[in-house]
């Protein structure tokens, strides 16, 4: 009986210990050079998730703990959320320290890897086959998007429409975008219809010379100004031009007659932006500024905003309606991080 009871007390003893260092090890915090996403470190199990799953391999070679440029990569383009989000939604997400031995050190060398460096991320199948040129020497958020959109479009998986604005978005970042102002009866459904026109980055409702106006700002390595005026014609966006250059209104006479083009003059916005957006409960939802445009439109066109948004967005927007309580805020019109940090609080 003394046994039972001797062995009792040691396996209720060991359970107790178990649990508290399994709890223990649950809430150690993730090293910040790996930013916020959730990685596999066992490149066998990654392979198998593969192929499972027939997602991509996304692999992480990292110093860790790391310098300055490995710590940056985490904390800014491995925290940013809509990349957290987009890497384990369409990826399968492996991290490799470059500083470590054991099984890290056998996948480094077999890819050929220096020790001790600063970030590199390959994209592979499970075949090993690279999906895109491996990334080393650009630490920003646009290099990576870039390679996970190359990567989706290799393998002919779908590219989310969130992902490819959060890549239009950091590319327009990335280099100057030019401005077009259309004037027009109605600015609302003048921005709704120059929104969905793809190359558009932003809108703003306003006035100008006395007539209600939208200023977009548009990228020309998407679409052409002359491009952006065809198409907004042909959507009947605008009644009337403002240019902001000679080379724009000498596009702009090729278009439309010289009695409808005015130079441009200064502007005033109107206070309520994105009108459709911001009279429904999307404006309490943290976007980028293309996002919102998009979402936007569809709310004015009869459309679908929904399919602008990520799955977390979604899940947000769902929140927020089911606990108005709360006292969310308009966020839509902020830049996407302070808006997302503004809402996390609350989430």
């Amino acid at each position: 009986m003394k046994n039972i009871l001797l062995k009792s007390t040691i396996f209720i003893f060991i359970f107790f210990v178990s649990s508290a260092f399994n709890h223990a090890v649950i809430n150690i915090p993730q090293p910040e050079e790996l930013g916020d996403v959730q990685w596999l470190r066992d490149y066998d199990q990654a392979i198998a998730s593969s192929k499972k799953t027939n997602k991509p391999i996304l692999i992480l070679f990292q110093e860790v703990p790391g310098c300055s440029t490995c710590r940056g990569y985490g904390n800014e383009v491995l925290s940013h959320p809509m990349i957290v989000e987009a890497i384990e939604e369409s990826f399968v997400p492996l991290a490799i320290h470059n500083n470590k031995g054991g099984k890290d050190k056998k996948v480094l060398t077999s890819f050929g890897e220096p020790s001790w460096n600063n970030p590199v991320v390959r994209i592979i199948d499970q075949e090993r086959n690279a999906l895109t040129p491996r990334i080393n020497g650009k630490y920003d958020r646009k290099s990576l998007v870039t390679g996970m959109v190359a990567a989706l479009e290799k393998t002919n998986r779908p590219v989310p429409n969130y992902l490819q604005l959060l890549k239009e978005h950091l590319t327009a970042e990335k280099q100057s975008t030019q401005k077009a102002t259309f004037g027009m009866y109605c600015f609302w459904s003048g921005e709704a219809k120059l929104g969905k026109i793809t190359g558009v980055v932003d809108s703003e409702p306003g006035f100008m010379g006395g007539s209600e106006v939208v200023a977009v700002s548009f990228d020309p390595a998407i679409i052409s100004y002359e491009n952006l005026l065809t198409k907004a014609n042909q959507n009947k966006a605008f009644d009337r031009i403002f240019t902001h250059s000679s080379e724009q209104k000498k596009v702009a006479e090729s278009i439309i007659s010289k009695g409808k083009i005015s130079k441009a003059q200064a502007f005033k916005a109107d206070h309520q932006p994105k009108y459709y957006l911001l009279h429904s409960s999307y404006r309490l939802i943290p976007m980028l500024p293309n996002q919102a445009t998009r979402v936007n439109t569809a709310i004015g066109l009869g459309g679908d905003p929904d399919k602008f948004l990520s799955p977390k967005q979604l899940e947000l927007l769902t929140y927020v309606k089911n606990y108005p309580e709360k006292g969310w805020k308009n966020v839509y019109e902020k830049p996407f991080l302070n808006g997302w940090k503004q809402v996390e609080d609350l989430f």
